[in-house]
């Protein structure tokens, strides 16, 4: 437990810095409020915009009233973690599922120095760990305590399952970090409605295996979902179309969907040094907020 926290706390700092060079102090916190809670109503001045006069309490007829806004300072954020059988691809400590759980205790630590509201959902195709939101020191280790000692009961994936539990479970519109290799089917409905109620930011993670397998022949492959082996002709056209081009595709679809309903979609191979790309995200993310606000 000790040896994860301090990589976690590695990996943060490395963040954080990364985000003090490349942005001048313009980077408050990666989970910035991009929400405006409505506080009260005031005489209309000269240089008000005119889009912000309460036309209600002005037609009352007691003068020009415009309406005033504070920032949302409490953000609630919700980590939501696909932790099927899929997720085990790649080598020991360096597979998608130990990746998906770095960045969770990453996001844990970013949340916890914020002073958000964190909560979390792991998921197969059932619901496999939930903890609900709270925030300080206690709840920020014990969250990745339990990502740590988590071993799932089931291989199986159900995304939309996973969404639909966060959408019964999360009430109050909240950043949602879906975080999973997203190979899986039927979930774009379920997709859509969590963008349209929440600040979504997709995560894919993925191993380059899954999009250009080496052509070796005949070769035995397990599925981690069923756990049955199988065996491949890997160097085939027919493998090719069948396993390699569905996966291209899926994504492009994902990708397509993100832009659609204004979801933040970020690729990750898992053998690549992901913090720099975080930033970026989160970089962008900052941008667009600056500019709505």
């Amino acid at each position: 437990m000790k040896d994860l926290v301090r990589k976690l706390r590695k990996y943060e700092i490395q963040i954080r810095k990364a985000i003090d060079s490349q942005m001048q102090g313009d980077f408050k916190s990666v989970f910035k409020s991009s929400g405006l809670e409505f506080d009260d109503v005031r005489a209309y001045q000269y240089g008000d915009d005119v889009r912000s006069i309460d036309w209600n309490v002005t037609a009352k007829g007691h003068g020009t009233f415009v309406k005033t806004y504070r920032e949302e300072k409490e953000q609630n954020v919700f980590l939501l973690l696909d932790v099927s059988g899929s997720q085990a691809l790649g080598i020991p400590g360096g597979q998608k599922i130990d990746i998906g759980k770095e960045i969770s205790g990453i996001l844990a630590l970013a949340a916890l120095k914020q002073g958000s509201q964190l909560g979390m959902i792991c998921f197969s195709d059932v619901k496999e760990r939930y903890i609900k939101p709270g925030k300080g020191n206690e709840h920020a280790y014990s969250l990745i305590k339990a990502l740590a000692e988590l071993q799932p009961q089931s291989t199986k994936t159900d995304i939309g399952a996973g969404i639909r539990l966060a959408l019964n479970v999360v009430k109050r519109k909240s950043i949602i970090i879906l975080i999973s290799d997203f190979i899986d089917n039927n979930y774009d409905r379920e997709l859509t409605m969590l963008a349209k109620k929440h600040d979504l930011v997709v995560l894919q993670l993925m191993d380059k295996r899954e999009t250009s397998f080496p052509g070796l022949g005949i070769v035995p492959l397990l599925d981690k979902e069923t756990g049955k082996t199988i065996w491949i002709n890997t160097s085939s056209k027919a493998f090719r179309e069948k396993y390699l081009v569905p996966y291209a595709q899926n994504q492009e679809k994902l990708a397509r969907l993100c832009r659609q309903y204004q979801a933040d979609f970020l690729p990750i191979y898992v053998d690549q040094e992901y913090t720099l790309q975080l930033v970026q995200l989160f970089r962008a993310r900052n941008k667009i907020m600056k500019r709505s606000a």
